[in-house]
């Protein structure tokens, strides 16, 4: 049993994650539960301080996991007291499930964080490594959780919001509680009238068809592009490999008067044709870079190899090039189809149309007094799904095909 500068950084840290884990896990029972409290963060802080102090006055050796048991059962014993058995400030009768469910939170994500960033420190005279250690745990579970938060937060007040009633909205707006005994025709009222009343249906094929599209395109014209930059020697190449994303210099809100003057005289305005000339014309310069990088991480011996073999330059590209760039052309499709399904600025100066709005810009029509709230709330949720599902699903394609091609060699 060691107290040093160890064992101080202990009580640091539990204090600072006792104050960070009460206040999160009460604003998230108070809009799960729609219970309005008061966190205890003075007994939050006394909690996992002491918690720290338990962990690191012990050798990180001989922390058993009776020692671990010990310090939830000191956490649970601080709230209890130092709140009058009232460990989120409201008596225990009052929602006690939800109340349950978050004190087990609480104690238990203090005992996690405080574990994290104590193990293997002991309590005695830090080395400035062990500091450094420390502090950089310390800092990485912060920032999680406050990214975590700045993501998370936004989007459950939308869900929630969508799956209310008119008059629970007005009665308390700041309630995201939600009213199972309403039932599934109840929760979901907004999501049915979205389609049945909204032509939320059309929105959504509108979309896909437009992104799809856009895909097609963009690597119909990209790969070649890309694969002309990478492999191909003519003049004026390396001006064109660097200079390929200089019109992402120039703002979109600039190209949108004379595209609207122009495609209004050709007939292109409110169509979405129109739609699927522009959105290529800013997806095919990102799409370029991006596979350039790859084609040239390719060795070129195969590509060399093959046209020995008899391959014309197209027959390379197709049997070698192409089922070797599937990472990569999965990420850029992926890319490009995220750009297309969320644009909103040439979809609004350009559609006028409601049965050819795209998602985008049908949400925006639902911003008006004669729409419910929660119905807006529902658009947005429609919107956000499916490019979320398809982006979890293709991740690792996103990711290994944004770094292939950074390291040659």
């Amino acid at each position: 049993m060691r107290i040093g500068t160890g064992f101080f950084s202990g009580i640091v840290i539990g204090a600072i994650w006792g104050l960070v884990w009460m206040v999160v896990i009460a604003i998230t029972f108070m809009l799960v539960s729609g219970a309005i409290t008061r966190p205890p963060v003075g007994a939050a802080i006394l909690a996992g301080a002491g918690a720290g102090a338990l962990l690191t006055v012990i050798d990180p050796e001989r922390r058993t996991p009776g020692l671990q048991i010990g310090a939830v059962a000191l956490i649970v014993i601080v709230l209890a007291v130092a709140t009058l058995g009232a460990p989120l400030g409201l008596p225990l009768s009052a929602v006690p499930a939800y109340q349950i469910v978050a004190i087990a939170a609480i104690v238990g994500m203090i005992w996690l964080s405080v574990s994290y960033c104590t193990k293997g420190i002991s309590g005695g005279r830090l080395s400035r490594y062990h500091l450094e250690v420390v502090f950089i745990r310390l800092m990485k579970g912060l920032g999680l959780v406050f990214f975590t938060v700045l993501v998370a937060l936004p989007f459950y007040v939308m869900v929630m919001t969508s799956l209310k009633s008119q008059q629970s909205l007005i009665a308390n707006p700041l309630d995201f509680s939600l009213d199972f005994a309403q039932g599934p025709a109840g929760l979901f009222r907004s999501y049915i009238e979205l389609f049945s009343t909204y032509h939320f249906g059309t929105f959504l094929t509108n979309s896909a068809i437009v992104s799809v599209a856009t895909v097609i395109i963009t690597l119909f014209f990209a790969v070649p592009g890309a694969y002309a930059v990478a492999r191909l020697r003519f003049p004026g190449q390396a001006f064109l490999s660097q200079s390929i994303l200089l019109i992402y210099m120039v703002p979109a809100i600039v190209l949108v008067i004379p595209l609207y003057a122009a495609f209004s005289q050709l007939g292109l305005r409110n169509t979405l044709t129109g739609l699927m000339i522009v959105y290529p014309a800013t997806t095919i310069p990102v799409a370029l870079y991006m596979l350039q990088g790859y084609f040239r991480g390719i060795p070129s011996e195969l590509e060399e190899a093959g046209l020995m073999d008899g391959l014309t330059r197209i027959g390379v590209i197709l049997k070698i090039t192409l089922p070797l760039s599937l990472p990569a052309l999965a990420s850029v499709a992926l890319y490009v189809f995220m750009i297309a399904w969320n644009e909103f600025l040439f979809a609004f100066m350009f559609l006028d149309n409601v049965d050819i709005f795209t998602l985008s810009r049908g949400v925006v029509s639902l911003n008006s007094s004669e729409v419910p709230r929660q119905h807006l709330m529902a658009g947005a949720v429609v919107a956000t799904i499916p490019v979320l599902v398809i982006f979890l699903w293709f991740e690792r394609f996103l990711v290994s095909g944004l770094t292939a091609g950074s390291v040659k060699g």
